[in-house]
């Protein structure tokens, strides 16, 4: 059952880069991951301060990974995220983001001392050979933001905001199981303070005359803006947090490998892009790392088994 609750999140968070790309037309990728993380802070840290005031009771070491979680998870992936978003069809920028295990397996290895065997090697060398042709497909746009070779910068965006994700994911499993942080206080923290360093980013680099949005644009802005933050930022990365008390970054990361399945047709439905076979084809290949993995994971120990337990009469 658990695992079927993470795929359904990942279906939800795989909608996000078709309203995104909706949401950029409104306004620029800084000011929109401002605005959407100030918002999704503002209402976790309000409902913690109603509900249960002693969360905001930190360590300094608690602190510091949480400003760390805001720096990386949320300022840097997102704006990294939303400036590639703007170049590339929602599909190819989500299937991007399978480069996730290959970093999580990384930094899972330095962080918690999970052993990589050859099985997990085997997983791995399949989803980089699935996610190769990916690459290949490039678009006007991204043929004019070429950097070298294969690579255009909307695509190598993609992987650092990847990259910059998944360590941030690794430093939540820090704050909510290491450091015993709530997953709701380590969200909205975190969320608020990436938000404020977005803001500030964007004063300084986007047209802000009053705001860098049209005065016509405001309505349907928050319109999207709010759906994003309701299923993103309340919905999947609270699911997130505690689906991480069960099963490792890296395992977790694996099942986001089906998610370019579900942009495709997000994309399809409400942006019009035609999915592509390479994108199926490659996800196919890819996702057949995960159970892969998974099985070398579910042996290794690193996924914990749900127990039985004795029902209780009342």
């Amino acid at each position: 059952m658990s695992v079927l609750v993470a795929v359904l999140m990942y279906a939800a968070w795989s909608s996000i880069f078709a309203f995104g790309k909706i949401a950029l037309q409104y306004c620029p990728p800084i000011f929109l991951t401002g605005t959407r993380m100030l918002i999704a802070g503002f209402i976790l840290l309000s409902y913690l301060a109603i509900r249960k005031r002693s969360s905001f009771l930190l360590e300094k070491k608690q602190i510091f990974s949480l400003l760390l979680l805001a720096f990386f998870s949320i300022y840097l992936t997102n704006i990294l995220e939303f400036w590639g978003l703007q170049h590339l069809s929602a599909a190819k920028t989500c299937f991007i983001y399978s480069l996730s295990p290959f970093f999580a397996a990384f930094f899972s290895y330095l962080h918690f001392k999970e052993k990589m065997n050859l099985r997990k090697w085997i997983g791995l060398s399949i989803g980089f050979i699935g996610f190769i042709p990916v690459l290949m497909i490039q678009s006007g746009s991204e043929k004019l933001l070429e950097a070298f070779s294969i690579f255009s910068w909307p695509e190598l965006a993609i992987m650092g905001a990847a990259l910059c994700s998944v360590y941030g994911w690794v430093l939540l499993r820090v704050a909510v199981k290491n450091q015993t942080v709530s997953p709701l206080m380590a969200n909205g923290s975190s969320m608020f303070i990436g938000g404020l360093f977005a803001f500030v980013h964007s004063f300084f680099v986007e047209n802000w005359a009053p705001l860098p949005i049209a005065s016509g644009d405001v309505l349907p802005l928050a319109k999207i803006t709010l759906l994003m933050t309701f299923i993103s930022n309340i919905i999947c990365y609270n699911i997130y947090g505690m689906m991480l008390k069960k099963f490792t970054a890296t395992f977790l990361s694996f099942i986001g490998l089906l998610s370019p399945i579900f942009a495709s047709i997000t994309g399809w439905i409400f942006l019009g892009e035609t999915p592509s076979w390479i994108i199926g084809l490659s996800t196919l290949i890819v996702s057949t790392g995960l159970w892969v993995v998974y099985y070398a994971e579910l042996k290794q120990g690193y996924i914990v088994k749900k127990e039985k337990t004795t029902p209780v009469l009342n």
